[in-house]
């Protein structure tokens, strides 16, 4: 059965660090899927199915939470003692956030432009480009995780927040436009 102290990427046999290989992950995603599923414990003691059922239930979560570049941020995060109330936090980069309120403004008004489904596309595109610009800075603050290195992998997931939400109402407004279609 499984080892319920490992920490997520442990658990997967990865080495603990922001880039991790998403093809290998996914095979051992499904191998410790097998190993655990509840159909091969259909049979056992109640212990064991249950055993069963929360090893799974593991295997989900820390598979959910390696895949997303900002799930799995905010788990290094708390290896390194560190935990973030994402309701209280923001970002204190007032560009940043300037940028962030001319795009939700951008984002109200595709709905009144003569191609709304092009400007949404076209935004998602910035958006997807600056998430990626964030995960790529990100990976560089893990390398040797110095408190102040920390503090930027911190303020970066803050950002990244930012542009999570942003890319989930555009893909709302994507999706009612189809919708209306």
């Amino acid at each position: 059965m499984l080892d319920f102290q490992k920490n997520y990427f442990e658990l997967f046999g990865l080495s603990v660090g922001y880039i991790v290989d998403t093809k290998a992950l996914a095979e051992h995603y499904r191998e410790l899927q097998k190993v655990v599923h509840p159909d091969r414990f259909a049979n056992a003691s109640e212990q064991e199915r249950r055993l069963s059922q929360q090893g799974a239930s593991l295997i989900n979560e820390a598979y959910q939470t390696l895949k997303d570049p900002l799930a799995r941020a905010r788990y290094l995060l708390s290896l390194h003692g560190i935990d973030m109330d994402l309701e209280k936090e923001t970002t204190q980069d007032t560009a940043f956030l300037m940028e962030q309120l001319s795009l939700r403004e951008e984002l109200e008004q595709m709905r009144h432009q003569p191609d709304p489904h092009v400007a949404v596309a076209d935004l998602l595109a910035r958006v997807n480009q600056n998430m990626k610009t964030l995960i790529g800075q990100m990976a560089v603050q893990f390398e040797t995780a110095t408190p102040d290195q920390l503090e930027e992998a911190r303020e970066i997931i803050r950002k990244m927040q930012f542009l999570q939400k942003l890319r989930t109402e555009a893909e709302q407004m994507e999706a009612a436009l189809e919708d209306a279609l």
